[in-house]
């Protein structure tokens, strides 16, 4: 049975407008993402993952209306939200966030007990009566056991890994049906993040949440994820399930970021035939023409830097790349 679709986008952008340069001359804008297409179905972790300046948290913040979308539309639960009204109080229960610094998401003036009990009684999901009991019960859930030991202190007494669960319990609080996770262990120990990953694939199975998690861990993403979307430039160059895309990436720089992946057997890193990239992503207000990837592709083809490529599903995988044409029949 095919899982409900609880998210999806439709060419998602967001354009930032340059600054002027010297006598009034406009600069083109920043096109951080231009075109994004993402689903993401009840009950599944989409993991979405690239270079810094892909535009993967700017992607997060879209879609959690943090900042306004310059075009494309967001679909939750197959209705289309208005992008040019604020948020209704319904999309803020329904999509929370977790993101990647504890100390930066929590006023450092408050205690954990009044970090979680406002937005219980804003949501009217507990009472001035039993809201203590609430937020006990839901550090408890998140690993901060006894409650007591935690409950009335600030942040600056918490660990990280202790903060980040607490972050974890605010999102929860409001029984969300997605929350983006932005670089949300990346900060943390080996150690710890094991700790945090295993807690959240045990609140997705008790509470059937959906997660969008980005990342730039591809061993996180393997653990974690039952599919990735692998974004460069702000587009999305692969989108499929983990293991297809892993076994067999069928994007170059799919396969280049994979082989850059660190392992932890020193024999086989020492023999691996590696595909290091040249050069750094260009920038976003100058993207190149064609194909986004081919000033640092190792496959390049003349087609490449004339023509950009379309998308095209090969088995459960799609892909955006001249190494893979599509058929005239496919666009019938």
């Amino acid at each position: 049975m095919t899982a409900r679709i609880l998210l999806s986008t439709r060419n998602l952008k967001k354009y930032f407008a340059s600054p002027r340069r010297l006598f009034g001359t406009q600069t083109p804008p920043v096109q951080a993402v231009d075109g994004v297409n993402l689903t993401i179905a009840e009950g599944e972790t989409l993991a979405l993952v690239g270079e810094s300046g892909s535009g993967k948290s700017t992607t997060g913040r879209l879609i959690l209306r943090l900042m306004s979308a310059s075009d494309g539309e967001i679909i939750v639960d197959g209705h289309k939200i208005d992008l040019k009204q604020p948020p209704k109080q319904d999309f803020r229960k329904d999509v929370q966030v977790v993101f990647q610094d504890p100390r930066a998401a929590l006023n450092p003036r408050r205690t954990i007990f009044q970090a979680l009990r406002d937005p219980l009684l804003l949501h009217n999901l507990s009472t001035p009566a039993t809201v203590r009991a609430d937020v006990g019960s839901l550090l408890e859930r998140v690993g901060l056991s006894p409650h007591q030991q935690f409950i009335d202190r600030q942040p600056r007494q918490l660990s990280g890994g202790q903060l980040q669960r607490v972050c974890i319990a605010r999102a929860i609080s409001l029984r969300p049906r997605l929350i983006v996770a932005d670089e949300a262990v990346s900060a943390l120990d080996a150690s710890i993040r094991a700790q945090i990953l295993q807690l959240i694939r045990k609140l997705q199975q008790q509470e059937n949440l959906s997660f969008l998690f980005i990342t730039h861990d591809l061993a996180v993403v393997r653990s974690l994820a039952q599919r990735v979307a692998v974004m460069y430039l702000g587009r999305i160059v692969e989108q499929g399930p983990v293991a297809q895309v892993f076994a067999s990436p069928a994007h170059p720089y799919t396969r280049a970021l994979l082989e850059a992946t660190p392992l932890p057997d020193p024999v086989r890193a020492r023999t691996r035939v590696r595909t290091v990239l040249k050069g750094e992503i260009p920038s976003p207000s100058n993207p190149p023409r064609g194909c986004r990837f081919h000033p640092r592709c190792p496959k390049v083809m003349d087609i490449c830097r004339d023509t950009d490529p379309l998308p095209r599903t090969i088995s459960a995988v799609t892909v955006s790349c001249h190494l893979h044409p599509i058929n005239p029949e496919e666009l019938e």
